[in-house]
């Protein structure tokens, strides 16, 4: 069977995940993110999990469909709940809301093992994410933007350091992008224009976005 491509926003998460690591997949849905990096040689095995049975159960389709089910295991979690430390190097939690990913982090009793690398990827309220990473000892190792089917998307490798630093005002909205680089200058655009049409007068938010724009 021909392996399938990825979209911008899922193979921008499979860009940051380290070669011969173990992988949780949170949220996997149809489970294509393990799929593509076990068929790919990037990874040996994976736990692919999800919150409902619908995804799981699409996701267990493609598994068995692509003769995976010796690397690829499907697994019922809400978060990484059911997720042991030994289990994974590498985890991913893409597609969800900002709120909801620092929340998994947080209930995550292994969360602070130095060696994990946490990949994320969140579809909103960024800055509460990276504010929450940045109180609570983590730090923003490496961090990029897409386009995806007219959307903007950042992902963010993420490492326990048990350092808790200060951070910028700006800092939760773009993090360490790169605004030489054009993709990260879009979605840099994108924040902008979101907090445009959120501040209304508001004086803290107004002075977040001039500072944004002063990286330019």
């Amino acid at each position: 069977m021909r392996l399938f491509s990825l979209d911008n926003r899922l193979s921008l998460c499979a860009s940051f995940v380290r070669k011969g690591s173990s992988l949780a997949d949170i949220g996997t849905d149809h489970a294509y993110l393990p799929i593509w990096l076990v068929k790919n040689g990037i990874i040996e095995k994976a736990l692919a999990c999800d919150i409902n049975e619908g995804p799981l159960n699409a996701g267990k389709a493609d598994v068995e469909s692509y003769c995976l089910c010796d690397k690829i295991t499907l697994r019922l979690s809400d978060g990484l709940k059911e997720v042991k430390e030994n289990e994974a190097d590498d985890i991913v939690i893409a597609g969800m809301g900002g709120e909801l990913i620092a929340r998994i982090i947080d209930d995550c009793k292994w969360a602070k093992n130095k060696d994990k690398l946490f990949i994320l990827q969140p579809m909103t309220k960024c800055e509460i994410l990276v504010n929450y990473l940045y109180e609570n000892g983590f730090e923003i190792i490496k961090q990029e933007a897409c386009e995806s089917f007219g959307k903007h998307y950042t992902v963010m490798a993420v490492r326990y350091t048990g350092e808790v630093r200060r951070i910028t005002p700006e800092f939760p909205y773009i993090g360490k992008l790169d605004v030489s680089d054009l993709a990260s200058r879009h979605y840099i655009e994108h924040v902008i224009s979101h907090l445009e049409k959120r501040s209304l007068g508001d004086k803290t938010l107004l002075t977040v976005i001039e500072k944004i724009k002063g990286e330019f």
